[in-house]
């Protein structure tokens, strides 16, 4: 199915609900301009009006076959790939197995062609195995030295974590958490304070998430990326949820290293990620120095050694980003499929995607503060800089209940098996708290619409009332 710009616009009986949770047109395109090009975030009314023909995202809709009954509202762990980009797959995997075809290459091609979708140079931009995958090459491949600082968060997934402990054990680099606020009562500024005041004179890099898995809160990627500049330090953002979800400009953000993942909102085949390494000095975007960086998991290093120094102005001295591709045969279709897949999303419109997806969340969060209260988020909802398209709250009637893990992961079961919703919850510290929290976690992509989370919030008021009283 071709999805085209030219649709004509159909009236939406959701309309003004919709245009209600986004609060107004101008506040909701602040968000986007956090991740369009300079000077781009004009397009994101038109692109608003689009997100509300019903006919549209309809069609949208029908490029994806899932199992009927079941409302899939955690993409934030997988996504679903559509139809066309399964045919693709399994053609390309009959004609390999046809041909005795090998996966040797750097894929330059689908490498040309997802820079421009992500707004970087093909040199800069890697097809990895998932976001973890993308982590490990970031961190692992940069020179450490002992008592060397990351400053980074209390909320981050395995996928950083990991690889900083890997460097704390093997080099003694030294891991500096911050302390990161839950809710709605933070705006931007103050996630770019608690870094600055954590970083020191032995700060190297900066390791952030954008948005954070565990609570949907996206921090402010360009500012955070801007205080790494003043600071003369390096950036790597965990941007797990961001492909697919945000139309992001890669060099836009100004950050050194950019991790995503190809599977959950980008829709690809599982094991798939998007990885940007910034390969060239534009002082527009990042005045810094290139750090010094080594492929860690590589066929395509000099088998002499000499690797071409890194370049100082905005011309690469070397396709760093080939050198990473290249790890002998890897699994070709898998990653032609992931190509396939970012050419439907420009083929829908990243803006249009974007607005349609964080404003469906924009209205969730809505409902609950209005029924729950505005206390219960675990995400921000009245900052547009730190909005995004996952959503996480506490459902309890009780609010100590979200301590305990067998009640949440109760929820998630019960929320599948008696409405058909499928969620799910996670973990993480709350300052000021000595416990836990298990909040519950909603996903709202292209499947979704404002009919479904409406019904989704009704549900889970339900729910909460039966286990409240239980």
């Amino acid at each position: 199915m071709q999805i085209s710009d030219d649709k004509t616009l159909a009236f939406d009986p959701n309309r003004r609900a919709f245009i209600g949770a986004l609060a107004s047109s101008a506040a909701f395109a602040g968000s986007l301009a956090s991740f369009l090009p300079t000077g781009a975030s004009a397009q994101a009314p038109a692109a608003a009006a689009l997100a509300n023909d019903a006919a549209f995202w309809a069609d949208v809709r029908k490029l994806f076959d899932q199992k009927p009954g079941v409302r899939y509202m955690n993409i934030g762990t997988a996504g679903s790939m559509p139809v066309e980009t399964q045919a693709f797959l399994h053609a390309e995997s009959r004609r390999h197995a046809h041909e005795s075809m090998s996966g040797y290459g750097n894929y330059l091609p689908q490498r040309q062609a997802l820079a421009k979708s992500f707004g970087c140079d093909a040199d800069e931009i890697v097809m990895s195995g998932n976001t973890s995958d993308g982590m490990c090459h970031a961190l692992l491949g940069m020179v450490w030295r002992p008592g060397d600082e990351i400053v980074t968060t209390n909320h981050e997934h395995s996928g950083g974590n990991a690889p900083m402990a890997l460097l704390q054990d093997r080099y003694g680099v030294v891991i500096k958490r911050v302390t990161l606020p839950v809710g709605n009562k933070q705006k931007a500024e103050d996630y770019v304070e608690l870094f600055s005041a954590a970083i020191g004179p032995r700060t190297k890099a900066m390791v952030f998430s954008a948005p954070t898995y565990k609570t949907g809160t996206l921090l402010p990627v360009k500012m955070l990326a801007k205080l790494a500049h003043d600071k003369g330090i390096v950036s790597v953002c965990d941007a797990a949820h961001l492909p697919g979800m945000i139309n992001i400009n890669m060099r836009d953000l100004g950050v050194d290293f950019l991790a995503g993942a190809g599977h959950k909102w980008q829709c690809g085949p599982l094991g798939t990620g998007i990885l940007y390494v910034r390969n060239k000095v534009l002082p527009q975007f990042n005045p810094l120095p290139l750090p010094d960086y080594f492929p860690v998991v590589t066929s395509a290093y000099p088998a002499s050694g000499g690797l071409p120094p890194r370049s100082r102005t905005g011309n690469e001295t070397d396709d760093l980003a080939a050198r990473i591709q290249s790890t002998g045969s890897r699994n070709a279709p898998v990653y032609l499929a992931l190509a396939k897949s970012v050419e439907i999303w420009d083929r829908i419109g990243r803006d249009k995607i974007a607005t349609y997806t964080v404003g469906m969340a924009q209205h969730l969060k809505e409902k609950i503060a209005a029924k729950w209260g505005v206390d219960s988020l675990y995400s921000p909802k009245d900052d547009p800089r730190l909005v995004c398209a996952l959503t996480a709250f506490n459902p309890f009637r009780n609010p100590e209940h979200i301590k305990d893990k067998a009640k949440s992961d109760a929820f998630v079961k019960r929320m599948l098996d008696e409405y058909g919703f499928v969620i799910r919850n996670s973990n993480f510290p709350v300052a000021g708290q000595k416990d836990e929290h298990y909040g519950v976690r909603v996903s709202t992509h292209l499947w979704s619409n404002m009919g479904d989370v409406d019904q989704l919030v009704d549900a889970m008021w339900e729910l909460a009332g039966k286990m409240h009283v239980a």
